[in-house]
């Protein structure tokens, strides 16, 4: 019901729906967004490659690795890597924002390094909630670490610059499997998040045994990212009257 309430109440076309999922979470400044085919991702290179990182970064944990139910987070020797990750991610972007509000900055910034920043970032995000998402859901998780060495971190990261590449090829066929990419890297990481959230509050925790009983706590919390999703939406339009950019940063 609250999918349809949000894909009625929101602008029409299917590339306008993922921009609104986008508009939720990111500035959506034209300048700092890659544009294929002639138009703009729903997110800007830096959110691109923050949420579509952190979907790879699901999925690569579970599927490639294998590590369904792995409750364990990776070793201090690799989540010193991770960490490396977001601080060149946060180091990037306060460079960028000094950029923008015309202060003091290093380097030019560039969106092919936010694209590569925000991966990184969206990797280590992942690998920071995939963990905690198994030991809260599942009646017995397995006490395995989700990514046990180099080798499998580099793995993940050779996943990620192939989609870093793919972004930066810019090829108008591309355009709705990278907007879709997107919007669904948003709503998997809410999902996620809001699911814990859901099944915590109900004193629900580790009840979890199969998929199928996985279903409603996970429709629990991708209702509740809807419903978040909608309603910063409909605040930032009221706020801003616009559906791309902050007007006083344009």
């Amino acid at each position: 019901m609250v999918l349809t309430v949000f894909l009625i109440a929101t602008p029409g076309g299917t590339l306008t729906k993922f921009d609104m999922i986008g508009y939720a979470v990111c500035h959506r400044i034209t300048s700092h967004s890659f544009s294929v085919g002639g138009r703009s991702l729903p997110l800007c290179a830096r959110c691109t490659g923050t949420f579509i990182g952190a979907l790879i970064g699901f999925l690569g944990q579970a599927v490639i690795l294998q590590r369904q139910r792995a409750s364990e987070f990776p070793s201090l020797f690799i989540i010193f890597f991770l960490i490396s990750f977001t601080l060149l991610w946060a180091a990037d972007g306060f460079n960028s924002y000094m950029n923008l509000i015309g202060g003091p900055y290093l380097y030019e910034p560039r969106n092919w390094l936010r694209l590569t920043t925000g991966a990184l970032n969206g990797l280590t995000m992942s690998a920071l909630v995939y963990p905690v998402f198994n030991f809260t859901l599942w009646r017995h998780p397995t006490s395995e670490r989700t990514i046990r060495n180099l080798r499998e971190l580099g793995l993940l990261l050779l996943i990620e610059a192939g989609i870093i590449g793919l972004v930066l090829t810019r090829r108008p066929f591309l355009l709705y499997p990278l907007a879709l990419l997107s919007a669904l890297g948003v709503l998997t990481l809410l999902t996620s998040v809001n699911s814990m959230l859901v099944v915590m509050l109900v004193q629900r925790e580790n009840v979890v045994g199969s998929w199928r009983e996985a279903s409603i706590p996970l429709l629990a919390g991708f209702t509740v990212a809807l419903i978040q999703v909608g309603a910063i939406d409909w605040v930032r339009y009221a706020l801003t009257g616009a559906l791309s950019g902050i007007p006083p940063l344009r």
